[in-house]
């Protein structure tokens, strides 16, 4: 959550935002919600009551874990969630809770840590959990309390936990950082010797003492995994040499890396940089944009191809009621932008905007925030959260046309005062949607679409910290139909979705075979496939596929993977 943008206007005090845009002279006021558009809304979604859920019919939530503990208080804020295995690890402004989703409609929590200090974001990297504290502490241990930004001995930065033993986590090293850690997101060397830390922090005043202006840039912790305690910040480059960046600016609210293709996109505040990582230490802005529209440049996302990036606005800082008729239908929204060019000429050229497209009543805290990829065959599809505007699922392959698909959410928390609450974090994993209430506790969900069922087949993640984006098998192919004379794989990934193969199917070396919700009916050979998956089908032959995954299927032959 950030503070509130410049200019922020509350619209719990009824003050109509369109009327300001209007005086200004600008175009702004084009874009606001008329009062006929209003009623025709109103019309036909009416804002679910305190507590009460509305949905799309493909969206269900199947579980729900209240907070408890050290966390069951109103200012205990669930945060960001990491994934390993069959745990979650969910973060919040106090610490952070383990929770065992092996049986995702029944999580069970593991262990939880108190450990104070805002934003409690995770992310994990073998047995290292590592947690970003945004807030000066006395000192840097799980027993502070609220320290001062002007003093020297105030801490603030990244705990480091062992979590081999998810039941009863390690505190083993801190590392203090300028203007603390309001986010991290990991940067895996290609040795598989380091993992570095990038630190996102903002905020500075003369009168702190290690959070002074101009704070344009990042920190960047290295930690050597054979030696974790040893971890230090190694570099912390200047993002905007030579100028004070967009006026707003003063460091990065989040970075999302994708280390396989060395590229980082960076939401700094009043601008949008893509960024070359191939030097870990060293990363280098390619291009910058910045959008008159944006308050807040709060995150982003890249799709699988690494050609696209959706960047979120956070008007409001997370607290405001952006999702009302006092909001354009752009403001507080994605902005989707296409990666153009190649090497250090590409671009990032914008395409169009996505708001959820339903209201909500003046109490509710709403803006674009925290989402993830599903991988879904041979489209661009993520889902989303919209603090108390809920869980939206949506398809932007077409990237100048973003369609929302499903969406779920709570009504307000209150019918007589805004509490902050909602969706703060809501990603994919496995099957699965899981998220982060900022009140409500931990949520799964379950979206049942055939657009998005396919993703069951196409990739489990062991490991997934939605920053630190990993991709996933690309289906150059996508088959739903009938195919009679068997299939043979020559390169790229063949999909089947709901197909049917009569005849043998062959892969060759280097192609790739994914097979969901289908029917085969004859042999699957592949030797030194790229991938070859096969879930919720049927073969009636025998496989030989060293290294495949075959799950929830049935198999009327010889198996040899």
């Amino acid at each position: 959550m950030a503070a509130p943008a410049s200019g922020f206007t509350d619209s719990a005090e009824g003050t109509d935002a369109c009327d300001s845009f209007q005086g200004a002279g600008d175009n702004f006021a084009e874009y606001c919600i008329t009062e006929e558009a209003v009623n025709d809304a109103a019309a036909t979604y009416a804002i679910p009551g305190v507590d009460e859920i509305s949905s799309s019919p493909n969206l269900e939530l199947i579980a729900n874990i209240p907070k408890f503990g050290g966390f069951a208080t109103e200012s205990a804020y669930n945060t960001d969630l990491a994934f390993q295995g069959n745990y979650v690890i969910a973060g919040n402004y106090q610490g952070f809770n383990i929770l065992d989703v092996s049986t995702p409609g029944s999580p069970q929590v593991v262990s939880q840590v108190v450990c104070p200090g805002s934003q409690g974001d995770p992310s994990v990297f073998g047995d290292l959990l590592f947690l970003a504290v945004d807030a000066p502490r006395s000192d840097d241990s799980c027993n502070s309390a609220s320290g001062s930004a002007a003093q020297q001995t105030s801490w603030e930065g990244v705990r480091i936990f062992d979590i081999s033993d998810k039941a009863n986590p390690q505190y083993i090293k801190s590392v203090r950082t300028d203007c603390g850690s309001h986010t991290l997101t990991l940067a895996p060397d290609k040795a598989g010797t380091d993992v570095y830390v990038y630190v996102q922090s903002y905020g500075p005043s003369s009168g702190a003492f290690y959070c002074k202006p101009p704070h344009d840039k990042i920190s960047i912790i290295k930690v050597p995994l054979d030696n974790p305690t040893s971890a230090s910040v190694v570099a912390a480059p200047v993002l905007f040499p030579g100028t004070a960046g967009n006026t707003s600016t003063s460091g990065c609210h989040d970075i999302t890396t994708y280390p396989e293709l060395d590229l980082a996109a960076g939401a700094c505040m009043g601008d949008g940089v893509l960024m070359d990582i191939s030097d870990r230490e060293n990363p280098v802005i390619i291009s910058q944009v910045r959008d008159t529209n944006f308050a807040f440049w709060h995150s982003a996302t890249f799709n699988n191809a690494g050609t696209k990036v959706v960047f979120t606005d956070e008007l409001g800082g997370g607290s405001g009621a952006i999702c009302t008729s006092s909001y354009r239908t752009n403001q507080g929204a994605n902005a989707i932008y296409d990666i153009v060019g190649s090497g250090a000429d590409r671009e990032l050229v914008f395409k169009s905007y996505y708001k959820i497209p339903r209201l909500n009543s003046t109490l509710e805290n709403c803006v674009a925030h925290n989402g993830s990829l599903i991988p879904a065959m041979g489209r661009d599809i993520m889902v989303q959260a919209w603090y108390q505007g809920g869980i939206s699922v949506i398809d932007f392959t077409d990237s100048a046309n973003p369609v929302e698909i499903a969406y779920w959410e709570r009504g307000p928390l209150s019918d007589t005062r805004r509490i902050l609450g909602g969706a703060w974090s809501t990603y994919y994993h496995n099957g699965y949607i899981y998220s982060n209430d900022i009140q409500k506790g931990f949520d799964v969900l379950k979206l049942d679409d055939p657009r998005t069922n396919n993703a069951r087949a196409v990739v489990a993640f062991e490991e997934l910290n939605v920053q630190t984006q990993p991709s996933y098998p690309a289906c150059t192919t996508v088959i739903t139909n009938r195919i009679n004379g068997g299939l043979d794989v020559k390169s790229g990934v063949t999909c089947l979705d709901g197909a049917s193969v009569n005849g043998a199917t062959k892969v060759a070396p280097g192609a790739g075979l994914i097979i969901f919700d289908s029917s085969l009916n004859g042999s699957i050979t592949a030797t030194d496939a790229t991938v070859v998956s096969i879930v919720e089908s049927k073969v009636n032959g025998s496989v030989k596929a060293p290294g495949a995954v075959i799950r929830d299927s049935k198999v009327n032959g010889s198996v040899k993977i």
